[in-house]
């Protein structure tokens, strides 16, 4: 009679317990693997995430610290209005397309309101305030009230920053570069020409 084991082989020096065998030592090294990667890239997913209580956040606006307790969800804009009682910033919509909220990051136009306060550590903030120090106002703010540059001026101090930003680094914009590069902001009162002769005005006109 033959031997079990011999019923089971599917060649010469193999059978199907060899076969079981070399399929459960696969099926482990992979499961071993699969865990190393999910392990890995879970370790690396926590340097990203942060946890949802408030903590601490340090941020530079106008050239000082200031820290506050936030949660991360909590916007710059949210910051600058409820924690730092700098209301310059206007909160117009939720999608920030107005630019009422204009804010500079390390010399650049950002919206706070599509920031997170978090994100902003160790950057340098500059408000609207900050064009001010004690009677005396930047040549911008000066501009904007020369050329009536406002009505209602909800959207002024997002467009005072925008041309401030925007002169610094193009002094001798021409009216097309000043349209152009004020675009992003808008004025429902349409006081477009006022603030395009202030930007002339201290651009020279391109000249």
């Amino acid at each position: 009679m033959r031997d079990r084991n011999d019923q089971n082989r599917s060649g010469p020096g193999f059978n199907r317990r060899d076969f079981l065998k070399g399929s459960a030592a696969a099926a482990t090294a992979t499961a071993m693997a699969t865990q190393g990667s999910e392990e890995a890239a879970a370790a690396n997913l926590k340097t990203n995430v942060f946890a949802a209580a408030a903590q601490n956040v340090t941020l530079n606006v106008n050239g000082k610290d200031h820290t506050v307790k936030v949660e991360p969800r909590v916007t710059l804009l949210h910051v600058l209005r409820n924690n730092l009682n700098l209301t310059g910033c206007k909160e117009v919509d939720e999608r920030s397309a107005d630019g009422a909220d204009t804010v500079m990051i390390d010399g650049k136009t950002v919206l706070a309101g599509s920031r997170l306060a978090i994100e902003c550590e160790g950057k340098k903030i500059r408000t609207v305030e900050s064009l001010r120090r004690g009677e005396k106002v930047d040549e911008v703010v000066a501009g904007f009230v020369k050329h009536d540059a406002m009505q209602c001026g909800f959207c002024t101090p997002g467009f005072v920053v925008a041309t401030r930003a925007f002169l610094d680094k193009n002094p001798k914009a021409s009216l097309a570069d000043i349209q152009k590069g004020l675009g992003g902001n808008i004025c429902r009162c349409g006081t477009y020409q006022g603030i395009t002769a202030c930007a002339l005005e201290i651009s020279k006109g391109g000249k």
